[in-house]
């Protein structure tokens, strides 16, 4: 049975034309691509081991063939992680109140392109761009723009910009019609790391930045409840095994706060209050390091 918040996430014709204006300007054609590839290696938008509902139902779901996922069992999919389902650069938009609401688009390298809307947080703003790779952290599962409830609404596009409408996530193919369990196992395999931001900085926290390195991402989190900033710092390679790191955050006009040592997984969490105050913020592995300017000052 579909749920009732699965009912199309966008829904009026004027925010469907605002949709397709909008797409039509961020998205140009890939002109080396070829022009109906699909990537077959796409992984679950969510953290290893989480299992959520693949609903591709049709007739009204707008656009055919986007996948909403949805909450399975006891697990609320509200606020869930989100992560890139394949490697590329990804774009962040802001539709406010209508169709996708918050969303990203990530391409990837052969012209194909996935799409998250409805997020609650993004882990940059509007307009920003960032390179990411399968199981980057982009943004919360939520409910804005046109949606009913929470839920992530998922498109797997080709290079020509149609949608592909038998989606294959971890190697399970959801047609048309076809509503799914599936497990994720992003992040799961060759030593991955087992920690997410969240998680290190603890309930209440959201990412809003991040910045690469190399081994791993510094990430600068928020708590809208308290008004106080996290700042993390991840390894995505040689996870296990203790090496330099660290993550500090400055609020500005006060003292600097770092956490640094010889760490097998992250540094941090460093968590400083500072509402309505610009931050600095960032870390280091090994020899690479982010150092970011003062700001987020909201």
């Amino acid at each position: 049975m579909i749920s009732s918040f699965s009912r199309s996430p966008i829904r009026t014709s004027a925010a469907l034309a605002l949709l397709v204006t909008l797409a039509a300007a961020l998205i140009p054609q890939a002109a080396s691509a070829r022009s109906t590839g699909v990537l077959a290696s796409h992984k679950s938008p969510f953290n290893c081991g989480k299992t959520f509902y693949a609903n591709n139902w049709t007739p009204s779901h707008n656009p055919s063939g986007s996948i909403d996922w949805q909450s399975y069992g006891s697990d609320a999919i509200n606020g869930e992680t989100v992560r890139a389902t394949a490697g590329g650069t990804a774009y962040f938009n802001d539709a406010g109140s209508t169709s996708y609401g918050k969303w990203v688009e990530v391409r990837h390298s052969d012209g194909t392109r996935t799409r998250y809307a409805h997020l609650a947080t993004m882990v940059r703003a509007a307009g920003g761009s960032m390179s990411v790779g399968q199981g980057t952290v982009i943004g919360t599962v939520g409910s804005t723009g046109g949606s009913n409830a929470p839920h992530l609404h998922y498109e797997q596009r080709t290079s020509s910009g149609a949608v592909d409408t038998s989606p294959t996530v971890d190697g399970v193919t959801v047609s048309l019609g076809q509503k799914k369990a599936i497990t994720s196992t992003n992040t799961c395999g060759g030593g991955a790391n087992p920690h997410t931001p969240e998680e290190v900085c603890g309930s209440g926290y959201a990412v809003i930045d991040s910045a690469a390195l190399t081994g791993g991402r510094t990430y600068l989190l928020y708590n809208s409840g308290n008004g106080y900033n996290c700042v993390t710092t991840l390894k995505t390679t040689n996870v296990g095994t203790a090496s330099s790191m660290s993550a500090f955050l400055e609020p500005q006009g006060e003292a600097r706060v770092t956490d640094s040592g010889s760490y097998g997984y992250y540094a941090g969490p460093v968590r400083l209050s500072a509402p309505g105050q610009c931050v600095r913020w960032g870390g280091s592995i090994g020899s690479s390091s982010y150092t970011s300017p003062f700001e987020h000052c909201g």
